[in-house]
């Protein structure tokens, strides 16, 4: 029962962790990433014996990978967008001797 405990803290962690970006190519991607991945987790977990723990798995990291993703996209459509690199480095200093 304390491993049980254990696994749904961490998993509720890993749930609320991966909600920090929020635009709309992220949340799509958190929901889908999430699907996919407890759906191939559920898969690849019932051959080992444990469908349900496998599929938890697979949707926190499917989450976390859509979350990633889509948080991508929307960074580079902003920078579209408004037209400006996210990070610009300073322009280089001149070099005297």
């Amino acid at each position: 029962m304390r491993t049980i405990s254990i696994r749904l803290t961490l998993i509720a962690a890993a749930a609320a962790l991966v909600s920090c970006a929020s635009g709309p190519n992220a949340t799509t991607g958190t929901a889908l990433g999430g699907l996919g991945g407890a759906a191939l987790g559920g898969i690849i977990g019932h051959q080992s014996g444990r469908g349900l723990e496998g599929a938890a798995i697979g949707a926190v990291a499917g989450g976390a990978a859509g979350n990633l993703i889509g948080n991508g996209q929307d960074q580079r459509n902003a920078q579209r967008y408004y037209g400006q690199p996210a990070y610009a480095p300073p322009p280089p200093q001149p070099y005297y001797r």
